[in-house]
């Protein structure tokens, strides 16, 4: 290999990539994980110990994983092995415990890491368990996606899982300055292009230091790249989310709370970020419909309206025309009153309606089409409101055997003040006419 790289005039070591070379060597030298390897981290707390259990990284990439996981093995005297899931299959797990197994024997312990564990299925999964209950390997996997969602229960119950931040501008900066004095010679980039192409990272160590070799590359001597010109060079914006994994989920989720804590600039923000990063435009008017009945409902019940609307005209517009028309729906929703009331109203009559089974309504508010049905009390004693003073006859619609209950509760703010109004008169004319009945 060596004579492979000097034939084509490469040095074999500037052949490797800038992240490669730039790879921390010991535990100290990692960046941007101080929750983990700080005095009073969580990895630094179990390798005072010198007792390190199986372990789940998750976290985005380019943020450590692979290194921090080789380091503990050199760290805590084990042998490290490394297998893909993308790559592997259940023969080639057998063939990794077999071995783990025989070096167990010979008294060295392995540490193995699996890259991208989630792919693995539930019953590859489960293959683990044996060797890690009996010590033969050291479980440490590495996944981008949330465990509680993609690995079982089993797995989880055994490995510690530990999360990896997103390096932030600070991490960044030092992994550019590492490989600044590495190569001997500074980025050839203005401050403010210096900047773009940490926010270009977006926390991804490894995209970082990509970016700077393809700076390096691309520079003639003496040139430095302002902004513009590193955007033209690198044709790299910000990774855009995975719509269909935790970035989708997190962002959706703090739009909604935006939303809910009446943050007009907040839900705007992550509105976009949303759509800048490639989200279908009618799952949000999706998801703005469900806050307009789940977070605002009858404080404002043009709420509901709004959003309807807002869809409406972005089916008529398309984008990006229509998009103006959700935003809008963003901001009336933040801004307008806020309250649960029919939320919790709807689940305590649901948790309600299923405990008590197939009760009947009460005979007087029964139909009685039939000679029967009549005889057998259907619709006796009804009273038709319309008739009634007030419009209101006060009689009880709720089953007998469980009597009259309340679930909507309106709290005393927009539209529901005057429903809250309603409600208290209703209760008033319900009382005396149950003390008139009583006389």
């Amino acid at each position: 290999m060596s004579d492979l790289f000097a034939a084509s005039g490469l040095d074999q070591n500037t052949a490797r990539p800038l992240a490669d070379r730039v790879r921390p060597q010991k535990l100290a030298d990692v960046v941007g994980q101080d929750r983990l390897l700080g005095p009073d981290g969580a990895l630094s707390r179990m390798l005072k110990t010198r007792s390190l259990g199986s372990l789940i990284f998750w976290g985005p990439p380019g943020t450590g994983k692979t290194t921090v996981a080789r380091l503990l093995a050199d760290e805590t005297d084990l042998v490290f092995e490394q297998i893909s899931a993308i790559f592997s299959g259940v023969a080639d797990l057998k063939k990794v415990f077999e071995t783990a197994r025989a070096r167990r024997i010979g008294g060295r312990a392995t540490l193995l890491f699996v890259d991208e564990i989630h792919r693995f299925n539930r019953a590859q999964q489960d293959s683990f368990l044996p060797v890690m209950e009996d010590g033969t390997i050291t479980l440490v996997g590495a996944t981008t996606e949330n465990p509680s969602f993609e690995l079982n229960a089993a797995l989880l119950s055994r490995a510690h899982v530990m999360t990896f931040e997103p390096l932030n501008g600070a991490a960044i900066e030092k992994l550019l300055s590492r490989a600044e004095a590495l190569e001997e010679r500074p980025l050839p980039l203005t401050g403010d292009a210096r900047s773009v192409l940490v926010r270009m990272a977006d926390g991804d160590g490894r995209s970082a230091l990509t970016l700077a070799e393809d700076v390096w590359r691309a520079a003639e001597e003496g040139e430095t790249f302002d902004a513009d010109r590193l955007q033209a060079i690198v044709q790299r914006r910000a990774p855009v989310y995975d719509k269909s994994q935790d970035g989708h989920y997190n962002l959706i989720s703090a739009l909604h709370k935006s939303v809910r804590g009446s943050d007009p600039d907040a839900s705007l923000y992550w509105f976009c970020r949303m759509l800048d990063g490639g989200e279908d435009p009618m799952y949000l008017a999706r998801r703005l419909i469900r806050m307009a009945v789940e977070d605002i409902g009858l404080a404002d019940p043009n709420a509901l309206v709004q959003a309807n609307a807002a869809r409406d005209a972005y089916q008529m517009l398309g984008s990006p025309e229509g998009e103006l028309a959700l935003a809008q729906s963003v901001v009336y929703l933040a801004t307008a009153p806020k309250s649960n009331g029919v939320y919790v109203a709807y689940k305590s009559a649901m948790k309600s309606a299923r405990a008590s089974g197939s009760l009947l309504p009460p005979k007087h508010i029964l139909n009685a089409p039939t000679r029967l049905m009549k005889d057998e009390g259907y619709g006796a004693d009804y009273q038709y409101d319309h008739d009634a003073p007030d419009g209101f006859s006060g009689q009880d619609y709720f089953p007998e055997t469980i009597g009259r209950q309340t679930y909507y509760q309106p709290p005393d703010r927009g539209f529901e003040r005057e429903l809250r109004k309603r409600l208290d008169y209703w209760a008033r004319l319900r009382r005396q006419k149950t003390a008139g009945d009583a006389d």
